[in-house]
């Protein structure tokens, strides 16, 4: 075909079909760059709740861009994708800034946006609590804006035997006229451990995730434990990013746990009943040893506690000028200034560490809770 009908039927072509760019001769040309879109900046919401104390603040994020993710920082830098992710709701109680962006696949990422908050907190200020208060007179539920569960049988691993129950639940083994979890009628969370039949065996697993975190400050339970063989109470914390990091990378912050150190399955022989511990867990990063002091009885009341600055991680019992242990970044990833951790509260049946009930085990144990608080750095 010669050249000057080659170039009549290409623009033939072109007038007959609606293109985004010209198809001139010669073979070049292509499709007219369409500019992105710009995903909506977030914004920052601060409210004041029931359980916020003293000026303290709940921060939500939020962006109209769907699919987007939102980074933040708090220490007045600009955000990037390697920020803190938003997960979920988080504590203010001391004067930064919060800046967000929000990121979403073809479009370009947002302005910032920024909330200054300066309330002026003094240190060691009562900034959160939950005190499971209960007047109704009957057994209560955890407060569901506060609490939610995980649930199910051996959910979270460890070889665990209980199937854990949530409230109002009727799944396998789960009562809804025996619950594992509820506020008493004189107040305080009650978990419960039952062997309902058999081997099946039913307790509960309390978490603030979704609803309820904070990075840094002091937070102390005072809690009253089970002691019997395959009893696992625990008080920890965990990342708001075990949504997106695998564990431990999300770390893990166990303020206190107990077993029955008398025969233990592993480590060989333990120290007996009257003891806790207290640990971190991070990436090529795990340390914790038991507290035992003469006299304690982890069968009494005791405030267990855990001081979070930024590098360093200090737990006590009961006295918090008398911390035991105390953690900083060493040759593992060190997870603690990664975000903002929620709050776990459980009592495990059975597990790789504790090992199975036995003829002596307790039906039903309860770990008891009188309260969860939080006090400012």
């Amino acid at each position: 075909m010669a050249e000057s009908m080659k170039s009549a039927f290409r623009f033939a072509l072109c007038v007959s079909v609606i293109l985004l760019a010209g198809c001139g001769g010669g073979g070049g040309g292509g499709t007219t760059p369409v500019n992105p879109v710009q995903a909506a900046a977030p914004t920052i919401s601060a409210v004041t709740t029931a359980n916020t104390k003293n000026g303290a603040q709940m921060v939500t994020l939020a962006t109209t861009t769907s699919g987007a993710t939102i980074y933040y920082t708090i220490d007045g830098t600009t955000p990037t994708t390697s920020s803190i992710v938003y997960e979920a709701p988080f504590l203010v109680a001391s004067n930064l800034t919060v800046n967000a962006i929000a990121v979403a696949s073809g479009d370009t990422n947002s302005s910032v946006a920024t909330k200054a908050f300066a309330p002026n907190i003094p240190s060691d200020t009562l900034v959160w609590d939950e005190e499971f208060a209960n007047t109704s007179g009957s057994n209560a539920e955890p407060n569901p804006s506060v609490w939610t569960y995980d649930t199910g049988t051996d959910c979270c691993g460890n070889n665990e035997l209980e199937t854990y129950c949530a409230w109002g639940s009727t799944a396998g083994s789960c009562s809804t006229t025996s619950p594992n979890a509820f506020i008493a009628p004189t107040g305080g969370l009650n978990i419960v451990a039952e062997n309902p039949s058999g081997t099946v065996y039913t307790s509960a697993r309390l978490k603030t995730e979704g609803l309820f975190s904070f990075q840094y400050g002091r937070i102390e339970a005072n809690i009253l434990l089970p002691e019997s063989q395959g009893m696992w109470p625990a008080f920890w914390l965990l990342g708001n990013n075990i949504v997106t990091e695998n564990w431990p990378a999300c770390g893990e912050a166990d303020i206190m746990e107990h077993i029955d150190g008398s025969n233990p399955p592993i480590n060989g022989a333990g120290p007996g009943y009257d003891w806790t511990q207290s640990s971190i867990h991070g990436t090529n990063l795990s340390g914790g040893v038991p507290y035992t002091v003469t006299g304690f009885s982890a069968a009494t009341w005791h405030k267990y506690g855990m001081i979070w600055s930024k590098g360093k991680v200090e737990y006590y019992v009961d006295d918090r000028s008398i911390v035991y242990e105390t953690f900083t970044p060493g040759t593992g990833t060190w997870p603690f200034d990664q975000g903002p951790q929620f709050v776990i509260l459980n009592l495990a049946v059975g597990g790789t560490w504790p090992g199975n009930p036995n003829s002596n085990t307790v039906f039903p144990s309860t770990m008891q809770v009188n309260y969860v608080r939080v006090y400012a750095n």
